[in-house]
């Protein structure tokens, strides 16, 4: 399966260099990492970020608070249903979209694919709905859901065989099983990491279980002050939240380069694995003199542009 690297609008946190380490502003530059995977007979979607009703109507979709502190760079080319428009797709082509979690910004999207099935963790979706304190009420948007909620499929943790020593969801309901969502709970009480089998071995998406590279380093972890304040302040559960980081960077040390690990909004990883800069929308790789081969010209298939 082919993973396609999309910044699906960029956030801009106040406090620059606080916050990622390289800005010299005063507000940071921070992504909001997604992928796109071309599976055999159709598109899966690994969180959405902002998407084109966010950009139309901000105020109406997203908490003034995080609006203020975050000031989203909503540009409608960064959209993933735009992006996946410039990659040669057709966003209808996009049958699942599998969650991290329901946050403002991993979630914003949903609504510009109607006809996906959303798969997340049971927990995720029970706290969403549920709405108990003030920052579940910002952080979790109603609004972004209002074409999709009938489609959504929610799972119990641990609902297969292990992963790497993780306990891991598997055989997702119309999702090819290279794709698992992995429990990460922490940052919120049903958060998930998606791991994925691709054409050069295993990614894992781990959302927002970490924020900045560094958090991972073996000897020496260390997060921007900026990021770790937020962290703590976004945190659900931070004994599981911390455990979840030091079982990542055992993952890592186990396996090494087998398994590339990467959180959703740190910009050098997202250069890294994308080989473009951050700040620009996915592009149409392919040769233009010949269009995107049609896998297959049906209702199961790939629509080619």
């Amino acid at each position: 399966m082919r993973v396609h690297h999309l910044n699906c609008i960029s956030s801009c946190p106040l406090g620059g260099k606080l916050m990622d380490d390289r800005s010299n502003a005063l507000r940071g530059r921070l992504v909001n990492h997604c992928l796109l995977v071309e599976t055999a007979t159709s598109l899966v979607l690994v969180d959405t970020g902002f998407g084109l009703r966010d950009v139309e109507a901000p105020r109406t979709r997203l908490s003034r608070f995080f609006l203020a502190l975050n000031s989203p760079e909503l540009r409608r080319e960064m959209t993933a249903v735009r992006q996946i428009e410039r990659l040669g797709f057709d966003p209808r082509d996009v049958r699942n979209i599998v969650l991290t979690h329901l946050d403002f910004d991993h979630a914003g999207g949903l609504d510009d694919f109607p006809h996906a099935a959303v798969h997340m963790l049971a927990l995720e979706r029970d706290a969403a709905v549920a709405q108990r304190t003030l920052l579940d009420r910002m952080r979790y948007r109603p609004q972004q859901w209002g074409l999709t909620a009938a489609n959504w499929h929610a799972y119990q943790a641990g609902e297969g065989e292990p992963w790497l020593g993780f306990d891991c969801v598997r055989d997702l309901d119309g999702v090819a099983p290279e794709i698992l969502m992995l429990p990460l709970i922490g940052h919120t009480l049903g958060h998930a990491g998606v791991a994925i089998e691709g054409d050069h071995g295993w990614i894992l998406l781990t959302g927002d279980a970490y924020f900045f590279h560094r958090e991972m380093d073996l000897e020496r972890p260390y997060c921007t002050p900026g990021l770790r304040l937020y962290q703590w302040m976004m945190e659900k559960d931070r004994g599981a939240r911390l455990w979840n980081q030091k079982r990542l960077r055992a993952l890592k040390m186990q396996q090494g380069s087998e398994v590339r690990i990467f959180c959703s909004h740190d910009p050098t990883e997202f250069e890294r694995l994308a080989g473009r800069p951050a700040w620009d929308p996915a592009a149409n790789v392919r040769p233009s003199a010949a269009p995107m081969q049609i896998v297959v010209d049906n209702d199961e298939g790939l629509r080619g542009r």
